[in-house]
C-alpha cells in the first residue's frame, strides 16, 4: 500500500502540516469570498478578489529556483510564516473594527503573491524526501489534503462564520496557520541539491538566479516527459478546467434552473471525486506506468466532458461531474509523478514552477467559452472544447509516444528501481 510512505517522519510531518493549511486557505478564501460580496455587492469585484488568488503562479519558476536553491522546508517555512502574519494582521483589524473591502484586496494581493507556489514546494519536498516508487501513494496523500480542505473546509469557513462570528472564524484560521508552519518546521533539514548547471571549479562564482531559471526552462525544453507534460498541462486548463469548474455557475442557472445549493452540489460533486481518486491512488499506490496513466485518464475525462456538455438532468450531471472528478485527479496526479521523476535532483523546484505557468490556459479557455456560449449555445461550445481537447492529447501522446506511451518512461524506470522494502530500511529523512 502506497500509504508506506507514512513511513518517512519528514513525510508525516510534512503531510499533517499540508492538511492544515489547505484548510486555512479554503476557509480564509469562502469567509473573505463572502465578505466582499455582502459588503461590495458587485461580482465584477467578487471575480477579481478570486483572481488575486492566482497572482503567484506569474513568479512561480522564480519560486522554484528558490527551492532548488534553499531547499523546500525553507521556503514553505518561510511562505508559512507569511500566511500566518497575515491572518493574524486580518484578525486584528476585525477586532478593531477597521476591516474594510480595501483591506481584505490589499492582503489578498500579498498573500496571493505567495500561496500559489505553496503546492510547487509541496511537490519539490515530495521529490527530494519520497523514493520514486513510492511518489504515486505520497503524490495522493498529498492531493488529499487540498480535496478534503475544498470540501469540508469551506463548508467550515461558512460555518463557523454564521455561527461564531467573523472574528472568532479568524482566530480559528489563524491557529491553523501556526500550527501548520510548527508542523513544517519538523520535515526533514535537507542541504538544497547542487544546481546541475553550475560550474564546479573552486573560485568560479556561483551561477545567478536568473541563469538558473534560465537552465530549468532549458531543461523543461530537452526533457521529452517534460515538455509532453507541460504542454498537456496548458491544454487541460484551456479546455477542460473551463467546463469542470469555471463555468459551473452558468450551467447551474441556464441549463438545471437551479440556485446556488444546486449550484454546491455541482462543485461538491467534482470535488468529492477528486477526493475518491486520491484515496484510491494512496490504496492502490497508482499505475506503474504513470505517464501512461496521464494520457489515458485525460482522454477518459474529455470524453466525460462531452456528455456532460448534452446531460439535461441534474441527477446526472452531478454523477457525470464525480466521475470526471475522480479520473481528471488520477491523471493530474500520474502527471506530477512523471514530472518529478522526469525532472531529476537540483531541477524540481524548477519544473514544478513552470508547471504552476499552465494555470494561464484558464483565463482565454473562459474567455472563449463565454464569447461561443452567446453566439452557438452551450452544448456546442462544450463540444467543440472539449473535441478539440480530445484530438490535442492523442496528438501529445503520438508525438511523444517513445517516453509517454511505448517504452518505459524516466517515471516507471525509477518507480522500478526501488520497492516497498528499500523504504522500510533506507537511510530516508
Amino acid at each position: 500500500m502506497s500509504i508506506a510512505a507514512f513511513r518517512v517522519r519528514s513525510f508525516r510531518f510534512q503531510w499533517s502540516a499540508d492538511l492544515l493549511t489547505s484548510w486555512a486557505f479554503e476557509m480564509e478564501t469562502i469567509i473573505l469570498g463572502w465578505y466582499v460580496m455582502v459588503h461590495t455587492g458587485s461580482v465584477l469585484l467578487l471575480t477579481a478578489f478570486g483572481s488575486l488568488q492566482f497572482l503567484g503562479t506569474l513568479v512561480a519558476p522564480m519560486f522554484g529556483v528558490l527551492g532548488d536553491r534553499l531547499g523546500g522546508r525553507f521556503m514553505l517555512c518561510a511562505m508559512r510564516a507569511a500566511y500566518a502574519a497575515l491572518a493574524a494582521l486580518m484578525m486584528v483589524l476585525i477586532l478593531a473594527g477597521l476591516l474594510s473591502p480595501a483591506v481584505v484586496f490589499a492582503v489578498a494581493t500579498l498573500a496571493g503573491i505567495v500561496r500559489p507556489n505553496d503546492l510547487v514546494m509541496r511537490n519539490s519536498l515530495i521529490g527530494e524526501t519520497i523514493p520514486p516508487a513510492h511518489f504515486m501513494g505520497a503524490l495522493g496523500l498529498s492531493r488529499a489534503t487540498m480535496d478534503s480542505a475544498r470540501v469540508g473546509g469551506a463548508l467550515a469557513g461558512a460555518g463557523l462564520s454564521t455561527i461564531l462570528g467573523l472574528a472568532s472564524t479568524y482566530v480559528v484560521v489563524t491557529v491553523f496557520y501556526l500550527a501548520g508552519l510548527a508542523l513544517t518546521l519538523g520535515v526533514a533539514r535537507r542541504r538544497p541539491m547542487p544546481d546541475p548547471t553550475a560550474p564546479a571549479r573552486v573560485g568560479v562564482p556561483r551561477s545567478s538566479r536568473w541563469h538558473e531559471l534560465e537552465a530549468g526552462v532549458v531543461h523543461v525544453l530537452k526533457t521529452p516527459e517534460l515538455l509532453a507534460g507541460m504542454w498537456l498541462a496548458f491544454l487541460v486548463n484551456l479546455t477542460a478546467y473551463p467546463a469542470s469548474s469555471g463555468l459551473l455557475p452558468y450551467v447551474a442557472r441556464s441549463v438545471y434552473h437551479v440556485d446556488a445549493t444546486g449550484l454546491g452540489w455541482l462543485v461538491a460533486s467534482f470535488a468529492l471525486g477528486g477526493l475518491l481518486a486520491s484515496l484510491t491512488m494512496v490504496v492502490t499506490g497508482g499505475s506503474r506506468r504513470p505517464e501512461r496513466s496521464t494520457l489515458v485518464h485525460t482522454v477518459i475525462w474529455y470524453v466525460l466532458l462531452l456528455g456532460f456538455g448534452h446531460v439535461r438532468s441534474m441527477g446526472v450531471g452531478v454523477l457525470t461531474l464525480l466521475v470526471a472528478g475522480f479520473v481528471q485527479n488520477v491523471a493530474m496526479i500520474s502527471m506530477t509523478a512523471t514530472l518529478l521523476a522526469a525532472a531529476g535532483d537540483g531541477f524540481r523546484g524548477r519544473v514544478m514552477g513552470v508547471r504552476t505557468l499552465a494555470v494561464y490556459g484558464m483565463a482565454p479557455g473562459l474567455l472563449a467559452s463565454g464569447f461561443l456560449i452567446e453566439r452557438i449555445g452551450y452544448p456546442l461550445t462544450i463540444t467543440i472544447s472539449a473535441g478539440l481537447g480530445l484530438l490535442f492529447t492523442i496528438l501529445i501522446g503520438a508525438r511523444w509516444r517513445a517516453s509517454m506511451w511505448q517504452p518505459a518512461g524516466t517515471a516507471s524506470v525509477a518507480a522500478a528501481a526501488y520497492d516497498g522494502g528499500h523504504l522500510a530500511g533506507g537511510k530516508r529523512p
